[in-house]
This record gives structure tokens, sequence and C-alpha cells, in this order.
């Protein structure tokens, strides 16, 4: 299977907006994560290692193994957690859908942000599945860019969201697939399935997600795809500037942003 196109680009801009989503949201979507001293964690698609420093802290005993496609994001994720002092994680090339690791080598498996750009999701945790152990847990967390809600309403900057979504199924993947966890997990062969939905609520009076989440991290991420948009003639120019300004118009003293994050755990 070919490696997926990764709809954001790979620019040092990206790199920054990945990171400040994953510090924004530690607590929302990582603090019932946790596993054991000595357990074996598969971390798969680990991309720059946002996720991973995350991960890698909340557990400092376990022994995490990440793996991605590209060679440039391992590159960096490694170059971002040695920098950090973490010594329970190791990197290894890999396709989710190719892995050589032996069947049950894992007590848990861990899938970040992943399978939303992936175009066969379902495939990929059925290729998981066999690494776990027995009663082994999965834990999988994708968001969906149509749980967007937003205060003051604009037109424009719903259209700029469904470029983004349009642009991300053009290159395979799925920016929606959060409201799927469920039938995914399940269709895969896991049981003792729990999804939650977990909500980014913005409104001025939370000043660190009025930067963190909704400037740094969802607007930045729309931003991103401007060249992309005008290339296809998704959105006039001018309309996709007066989107992208109403974005930014959420982040005001009257400004309210939501967007929701569903977390899945199973076991097989």
């Amino acid at each position: 299977m070919p490696e997926p196109t990764y709809v954001h680009g790979y620019s040092a801009r990206e790199s920054e907006r990945l990171s400040d989503q994953a510090e924004t949201l530690t607590g929302l979507l990582h603090d019932d994560t946790r596993y054991p001293a000595g357990s074996r964690v598969l971390e798969a698609g680990c991309g720059i290692g946002a996720q991973t420093s995350i991960l890698a802290r909340n557990s400092p005993g376990a022994l995490i193994t990440s793996i991605d496609i590209s060679e440039d994001s391992l590159n960096r994720a490694e170059e971002k957690i040695h920098g950090e002092g973490i010594t329970n994680v190791t990197f290894q090339q890999g396709d989710i859908f190719r892995l050589s690791f032996e069947p049950g080598s894992f007590d848990h498996v861990f899938v970040c942000f992943v399978l939303e750009h992936l175009a066969d999701p379902a495939g990929a945790l059925g290729h998981l599945r066999p690494l776990l152990k027995e009663g082994g847990t999965l834990t999988v967390i994708e968001g969906d860019h149509g749980s967007t809600f937003f205060h003051p309403d604009d037109p424009d900057a719903r259209r700029a969201i469904e470029c983004l979504v349009e642009l991300q199924h053009q290159a395979g993947g799925n920016a929606l697939i959060g409201r799927q966890l469920y039938p995914l997990v399940a269709g895969a062969g896991y049981t003792d399935i729990h999804v939650s939905p977990r909500m980014v609520y913005v409104d001025s009076s939370r000043p660190g997600l009025v930067e963190g989440f909704t400037k740094l991290t969802f607007t930045a991420m729309v931003e991103g795809v401007a060249d992309a948009v005008q290339k296809q003639g998704l959105m006039s120019r001018d309309a996709w500037a007066r989107g992208i300004a109403a974005l930014y118009r959420t982040s005001e003293q009257d400004g309210v942003f939501c967007y929701t994050f569903f977390k899945a755990t199973a076991r097989k």
C-alpha cells in the first residue's frame, strides 16, 4: 500500500502546529491513558513525536516502540524525544500494513490522529490486532471536522473547513472519521469497546485555549491548505480570506469555538 498523503504537509510551521495541538490538548485527550511499568506499547504512526512525548511522560516505566512510515518524520520524532531526555522510547520505520513484529508482541497499541489519513482505516486496525497479547488494549483518538461550530457563525468559514475535508478525501483520508470509531473498531474484531467524545469548548474566559486551540491548532490547520484550495479553485481568494478572518474572529472577546475529538478504547 502506498504511503498515505499527509494533507497538511511537512513544513516547519506544521510541526509547530502539531506540537501546539498536543500540548494544548494533553489533559483532555491523554490524562486517562497511562500504562504500567514494564508493559510493551506500540505507538502506530508517531509522526514527528508530538503525541509520543506525552505518552512517554505519562507512562515513564512503559517500553514504547514508536513506528512511522515516513523516515523524515521519524528523524524529527527521535530528535525531539532525545532532546527532552526521554529514554523509554525506541523508533522504527514501518508501514502499519506490513509490520514485522511477532504476534502478541505488545500489551497495548496506541493510535492517535493516524486513521484519518488512511484509505483503509479498518484494515489498519485489523493488521494491528494480532500484535496485541490476549486481553491487550487498543486506544484510538481521532478528530471530526464536521463537529466544528462557532460564534459568530459565518458561511465562508464553514466553506473553508469543508474545503479541508474535501482535500483530505481527495488524498485518500477522512476528516470526519471521529464519528466512525465505534463501528471501525468493532468491525476489526475488538471487544469491550468504549468511545467517549472529548469536546474542546473555547470562549474568552479560557485564554490558553483561545490561543492554543482556536488560533494555533484549528485555524492554523485550515489556513495551511490555502495554496491547495486556490490551485483547485475550491473557493475564490476573497471568500477564502473572509473565511479565515471569520475563524480568527471567533477568538475575540465575544467569540466561541467548539470541536469534538473521539477516543476509543478496546481489548483484543
